[in-house]
């Protein structure tokens, strides 16, 4: 079994506090959100982050101070359902250090995360959740012949142009890598508009899942990168985590392969499954801003998969609403 190590980062007992090793963390890890490694990201970055574990589980979650108040909120995504002990634990920490509520997204199915609901009367469901509720997942049990057959007739097509167009991809999980796949991603974030996390955040991400979690793809044209991909490798599954794609060429439909390649990727690491990380639900409208990434997503033979709405742990009421209403005020003057 497994040695456990002392650290001041566990409060939910007046106990010498206690976590666990790496290796054994990550045994208990449902997502790569619930790693050792994840956490150790977000401390860097200096984040309060704050554990719990069972016989079974890992519940990780960080504390974010709201400017200018004694109060902070916590965010705990990507586990699975908390026991009464658990929620017991949690809602006691937050009493004791002024957390306002502990947002929950955990990392299961739309139907079992009704039970949150059931478990205490303090789950609210969330008026502003972080993670899109539905995700695509391809199951990579299949046979790579068979994945292919099941691509769109589309996205088979432009697959073959690319390759036709002799558009390469290779892994470049390296420094060299990771540059191109920084700019390709700031580039596209620009072009979108998207409000993404800083560069500080991606390169420290990067640099601490990179030796046991972090694959980075690059589809070139000749010595000219066209598309990159950051991809996560975890307990048989490996996820996309973001991706950035050039201007320059795009009639030779790069990015088409390059998500090719990452599936045949996935196969070769040995996963199961094959999450998209987040996409519309199947009933999208087309005038949707994410609209476009979610029928690339399709193409790829896909299952639209719904996950648990996201659920706040509250813990001082009257607080909680003027919170939510100054949220709400907030969003819409942004």
């Amino acid at each position: 079994m497994a040695a456990i190590r002392r650290t001041d980062s566990y409060h939910f007992n007046e106990n010498p506090p206690i976590t666990m090793t790496t290796p054994l963390q990550n045994e208990l890890a449902a997502h790569p959100m619930q790693t050792w490694e994840w956490g150790e990201a977000r401390k860097k970055l200096g984040v309060r982050v704050e554990k719990i574990n069972t016989d079974s589980d890992i519940f990780q979650f960080t504390i974010h101070p709201i400017p200018n108040t004694p109060y902070s909120i916590g965010y705990l995504p990507r586990s699975v359902i908390p026991t009464d002990e658990v929620i017991k634990k949690l809602y006691d920490f937050g009493k004791r250090n002024n957390v306002l509520f502990i947002k929950f997204e955990p990392y299961i199915k739309y139907e079992e995360g009704l039970k949150l609901g059931a478990l205490s009367n303090k789950f609210t469901v969330s008026t502003h959740a972080l993670f899109p509720e539905w995700t695509q997942i391809l199951d990579l049990k299949k046979s790579e012949d068979d994945l292919f057959k099941n691509l769109k007739s589309k996205t088979r097509y432009n697959v073959r142009l690319a390759e036709k167009k002799e558009v390469k991809v290779q892994e470049q999980s390296n420094e060299e890598g990771y540059r191109i796949f920084e700019r390709l991603y700031f580039e596209t974030c620009k072009r979108q508009k998207y409000r993404g996390h800083t560069p500080l955040y991606h390169r420290t991400l990067w640099e601490t899942l990179q030796s046991t979690q972090g694959h980075i793809l690059i589809a070139y044209l000749g010595t000219t990168p066209l598309a990159a991909y950051e991809l996560l490798y975890f307990k048989n599954r490996i996820y996309y985590l973001y991706g950035g794609s050039s201007l320059l060429n795009k009639n030779v439909m790069a990015p088409n392969l390059l998500m090719w390649e990452a599936i045949k990727l996935g196969k070769r690491l040995g996963a199961d499954e094959f999450d998209m990380w987040g996409s519309l639900p199947p009933t999208y409208s087309e005038d949707h801003p994410w609209a476009g990434f979610t029928r690339f997503k399709q193409g790829y033979g896909t299952a639209f998969t719904h996950l648990s709405a996201s659920y706040d742990l509250v813990i001082h009421p009257h607080l909680y609403k003027i919170y939510s209403l100054a949220y709400k005020i907030r969003e819409k003057m942004l």
